[in-house]
């Protein structure tokens, strides 16, 4: 049975629709371009059917953490959060291209990026627990890759505060990377579920897998699950991965909590002394600053409370962005530079108007401005006759099969500025974008296909031939 297709996406002012990026249980993210700052954003919106009191202080929980934590630099940028004028709440976030969970199924990471990116991340997470925040789902999928090649954690959706971690139901498990406590349900999260979780996620980058995946097996859930509790940690597989590296990573999926390293700091320690081991560059340590507690308030159980970063310091900001570019606000000092005005002691604007006298060059910009009208009266007039001529019909989709993922794209078959395009599946479930390029999850699905037609003010027009696409899944049946 194929996955849905996303939600239509929302009406958001001052921001431009261009593709689905992914679903999820409770949510659709969207790529959107912002009209002012001009940049691309990833859009997160709830499904309208999921709505209800709980999932929504979820999502809010969500951008409250987000937005506070985020000018961490290895933390997802959360720009905004609102409600939609259909009624669905919102995050506009920075736009990621990329998953680690794209990357190390087909080929695993090497070791000095595995170091890297496992420092990062860590020093991210510590910073969450000095806040007395729980992120509760670290995984792959959940490290994004910024066009700088960066890494930053993303989806904190199912975040608690450490002091109701015992209490707080349990929602969203990614089993692969749960530790075993977690799954026997002893507690729903804890700093040491967490440096278990890094453990896994690191091990995975490593070798390709999850860490209690076996070849040949259909890895259910079920069978996940019994194997994580034994915690009998298999090999990675790699002559390149340094045999202390694997050490660290076994003692930290440890069975027994205690036995784990106290704390993500004392991970991260590790992972540098590996590091250093090895002659790598040594990975930067970005934790908050030890005195940020005391800046949180004197209730020591507000402090372990959503709200109680709000106190955080100002002046321990992100170093990839001051908070007012990152905001896009008229008050930062590039904005103002570009409204500009007259410099200091110009006269431009008293200067005596005099008669001006027509020179050769200034006859030159008149030729040069009546010609650039002509341009654009062309434009215009070429503009709507393709508006108003027969609605292109998309052919030759070719479409690749990569993991769980089948990606269909398809030439430009001459589309106007306003054409959008309309893909279909064979259920009748269709989808509206302006991309090129479609994705879908086909997990547990043998054949995958779609049709693609034009739409024009409204009007659809003939719809492509089908293209189907034989998945993974397929071969193994």
């Amino acid at each position: 049975m194929t996955r849905r297709l996303p939600s239509a996406p929302p009406n958001l002012p001052g921001f431009s629709y261009v593709r689905a990026l992914g679903s999820g249980g409770f949510a659709d993210v969207f790529l959107f371009e912002q009209n002012m700052p001009r940049r691309q954003v990833a859009v997160k919106v709830l499904l309208a059917e999921v709505v209800n009191d709980q999932v929504r202080q979820l999502f809010q929980a969500e951008a409250n953490l987000m937005a506070q934590l985020s000018s961490h630099p290895a933390i997802l940028t959360v720009f905004q959060a609102s409600v939609s004028a259909d009624g669905r709440p919102y995050l506009v976030m920075e736009y990621c291209s990329s998953t680690l969970s794209q990357q190390y199924r087909t080929e695993p990471l090497a070791v000095p990026d595995v170091l890297r990116i496992g420092i990062r991340i860590a020093s991210a997470v510590e910073t969450a627990h000095r806040g007395g925040v729980l992120h509760r789902d670290i995984k792959p999928s959940n490290i994004l890759v910024t066009a700088y090649g960066h890494p930053v954690l993303s989806d904190f959706g199912i975040a608690a505060t450490l002091s109701e971690a015992d209490n707080a139901e349990a929602v969203g498990l990614s089993i692969p990377w749960s530790a075993p406590e977690v799954l026997l349900e002893e507690v729903s999260g804890s700093v040491a579920a967490e440096v278990w979780s890094i453990a896994a996620t690191l091990y995975s980058l490593l070798a390709g897998r999850s860490p209690f995946e076996e070849a040949g097996s259909q890895n259910t859930s079920a069978e996940l699950m019994s194997r994580i509790v034994k915690a009998r940690v298999p090999p990675i597989g790699r002559a390149d991965v340094p045999a202390r590296l694997e050490l660290i990573l076994t003692r930290a999926m440890s069975r027994r909590p205690d036995a784990r390293p106290r704390s993500v700091l004392e991970l991260i320690r590790e992972l540098q002394s590996v590091e250093a081991e090895l002659d790598l560059p040594q990975t930067q340590l970005e934790v908050a600053m030890a005195d940020w507690a005391n800046h949180t308030p004197a209730d020591a159980d507000d402090k372990t409370r959503i709200t109680g970063m709000n106190s955080i310091d100002p002046h321990v900001q992100r170093r990839r962005r001051k908070p007012a570019q990152a905001a896009g606000g008229a008050g930062s000092s590039r904005g103002r530079s570009m409204l500009g005005g007259s410099a200091p002691g110009s006269n431009s604007l008293t200067r005596t108007r005099t008669k001006p006298r027509r020179t050769a060059a200034t006859r030159s910009l008149l030729a040069a401005a009546v010609l650039v009208v002509v341009i654009a009266a062309t434009a215009v007039f070429l503009f709507v006759r393709a508006s108003a001529g027969p609605i292109p019909a998309v052919n030759n989709i070719e479409g690749v099969a990569s993991g769980d993922t089948v990606v269909f794209t398809w030439p430009d078959p001459g589309v106007a500025a306003d054409d959008s395009y309309v893909v279909t599946l064979p259920d009748g479930a269709s989808s509206i974008q302006r991309a090129r390029e479609f994705s879908i999850d086909a997990a547990d699905v043998s054949r995958v296909c779609i049709t693609v037609a034009v739409n024009r003010a409204g009007k659809t027009g003939a719809p492509s031939g089908e293209k189907c696409v034989e998945t993974p899944e397929a071969g193994s049946q």
